[in-house]
């Protein structure tokens, strides 16, 4: 993806960073970019136009994208981010089931990462990747537990934008991004909460 993604694909390589399924690779990404890159998640969106998906019924299972939300029940909830990171697991038939990696902290990012690169379909990191998940999947097995605070249902006709698709080469980059954007709380409010929901 365009200026932000390939700078720091070039900064990682640079470093002798090669590939990013590692838990080394992971780890510098997880350190460097939170430090170093500002995102306006606008500006991300138009420069990135040729990656758009229009409908949310046209996401792709175990795929990634950032899109603007807008919750049916916001007056209700206790915070929610305007701006997931989504990583669809089941449609339904007025929205979809996904993970949004923003409710965890980067260093819990990074472990839930490393879990779901085992379920890649293969390690091409190109246009037929995808992850291989389910909420079964995502549940009966233990290394998944990051996953409790990251599920969310989206309803379809809440979604404020388009869908940025993210490369699969991008994915390791995307998720560590601050693009989160939570409101009626702090995000270490949200992180604090989410690390209380995987110890119980």
């Amino acid at each position: 993806m365009g200026t932000y993604f390939q700078n720091i694909l070039d900064n990682a390589r640079k470093k002798g960073i090669v590939g990013q399924t590692s838990k080394e690779a992971i780890e510098w990404f997880r350190k460097n970019i939170r430090k170093t890159t500002q995102i306006n998640t606008n500006r991300l969106m138009r420069e990135e136009a040729d990656k758009l998906v229009n409908s949310w019924s046209s996401v792709g299972i175990g795929k990634m994208y950032f899109v603007h939300y807008d919750p049916k029940h916001k007056k209700t909830l206790p915070y929610y981010d305007t701006f997931p990171i989504i990583i669809p697991i089941q449609r339904y038939s007025d929205g979809i089931l996904s993970l949004n990696a923003h409710y965890l902290p980067p260093i819990l990012r990074a472990k839930l990462l490393d879990a779901l690169y085992d379920t890649l379909n293969n390690d091409r990191f190109d246009e037929k990747t995808k992850l291989i998940i389910s909420y079964h999947i995502l549940k009966s097995a233990a290394k998944h537990k990051y996953f409790k605070p990251c599920i969310k249902r989206y309803l379809g006709k809440h979604f404020r934008s388009r869908f940025l698709k993210i490369d699969p080469k991008d994915w390791t980059s995307a998720v560590f991004l601050p693009t989160e954007n939570f409101s009626k709380a702090s995000k270490t409010t949200v992180w604090n909460d989410s690390a209380d929901m995987i110890d119980k």
